[in-house]
């Protein structure tokens, strides 16, 4: 018999969430369609994001469902970067690779420069640096990222305080493994956006969720779909 401790990798699919998809598997019906099957999958959806934003303290506009949690880091990323015209991207030097990768990425493709908050020893971000960073360079800063709770050492960053210390500039955060975990709020967090992940708190794989201040546009990852 084994035993799987590993839940911060990934958990295993709740019972509820296994009846529910088992559900929705059998059903037809493009949302964007309408007639009867498609109507009935728009509500379908409609009512998962109601529920999702209810559990963060979101609006339901502002939930928008991801293939992962990666790809909604990458969605914010990239997006908050393209929209501001600025080149500064400011993370944590402690970031999950959703959120790394995709900033590198930026770096070696469209010219960005990275800089990373250093950690002090309990594992907390500099919050000193960051001020005077946002002092010096505040104006060329496209975003700052910092994850919510470390995947590896179970650290809580102060989220809140950066948004703060950022003022104008648009603060992203994976909270991925915050999720049902901890008190997490996106209204009281007073960030821009935010990552979720289902698989990480008993649901399935292909599910994630970016959580977009109402009326942020940014520029999509993905075209011709207009769901």
């Amino acid at each position: 018999m084994s035993v799987y401790l590993d839940h911060a990798a990934t958990t295993p699919m709740a019972d509820a969430a296994i009846a529910a998809m088992t559900g929705s598997l059998s059903k037809i019906g493009n949302p964007s369609s309408l007639h009867t099957q498609g109507r009935a999958t728009r509500k379908d959806v409609e009512d998962a994001r109601e529920v999702i934003a209810k559990a963060v303290g979101a609006l339901p506009s502002e939930i928008i469902f991801t293939g992962s949690g990666t790809e909604a880091d990458n969605a914010a990323i990239k997006g908050l970067f393209w929209k501001s015209g600025k080149k500064v991207i400011v993370i944590s030097a402690v970031e999950h690779h959703a959120v790394l990768d995709p900033a590198r990425w930026l770096v070696e493709h469209e010219g960005a420069e990275l800089i990373e908050i250093p950690v002090t020893k309990t594992g907390l971000i500099d919050l000193d640096f960051l001020k005077e960073l946002i002092a010096k360079r505040g104006n060329e800063i496209a975003l700052i990222s910092v994850m919510h709770s470390n995947n590896e050492t179970g650290v809580i960053q102060p989220v809140g305080e950066v948004v703060k210390i950022a003022g104008d500039i648009p603060v992203h955060t994976d909270a991925v493994q915050s999720f049902t975990k901890t008190p997490l709020s996106y209204k009281e967090l007073g960030v821009t956006s935010m990552a979720l992940s289902a698989h990480k708190v008993g649901g399935p794989h292909g599910i994630g969720v970016l959580v977009l201040r109402r009326a942020y546009e940014i520029p999509a990852l993905l075209h011709g779909g207009g769901q």
